[in-house]
């Protein structure tokens, strides 16, 4: 059995796992074998937010943020789509950059999604060098997703 306990925004969480690795336990971040990494930033606060999506400096890669609620069916179906896509290091946008993945519960997070006017879930908004560039609401399918990315 493994068990870890991670420091989130102020509270303090233990994960304990019968079989699963400290990374499937954790879930903060994935490795990959390419020089290139997708990492996720799953339930993140206003501070991470703004570190991940809002840095300029991050010409390299996009980033997708997901505003959900645990009660959301729709949110509940899209999100493994994301994390699926964002782990793939041959889905890339259109031009050509990785994409890293930020998810934000609007229900503790509800002042970053006001500020970005989410009226419905899910949204997921997409930004590159730290500027909103696209976003689309509800729950799209795989292709449509797939679609979305390599517009960017």
């Amino acid at each position: 059995m493994l068990s870890v306990t991670v420091k989130a925004s102020t509270r303090l969480h233990t994960v304990s796992t019968a079989g699963h690795t400290l990374r499937s336990a954790v879930g903060l971040r994935k490795f990959h074998g390419s020089m290139k990494c997708q990492e996720h930033y799953l339930n993140a606060d206003e501070k991470t937010f703004r570190k991940i999506a809002l840095d300029p400096s991050r010409s390299d890669k996009a980033v997708l943020v997901d505003f959900y609620a645990e009660w959301c069916n729709p949110c509940k179906t899209i999100s493994p789509l994301l994390e699926k896509l964002t782990s793939d290091d041959t889905v890339k946008t259109g031009s050509g950059r990785s994409l890293d993945l930020v998810t934000v519960d609007t229900d503790s997070q509800f002042i970053l999604a006001l500020k970005y006017m989410v009226r419905s879930l899910p949204t997921v908004i997409a930004f590159k060098d730290g500027r909103k560039v696209d976003q689309f609401v509800g729950a799209l399918n795989e292709s449509e997703i797939r679609q979305f990315i390599s517009k960017l």
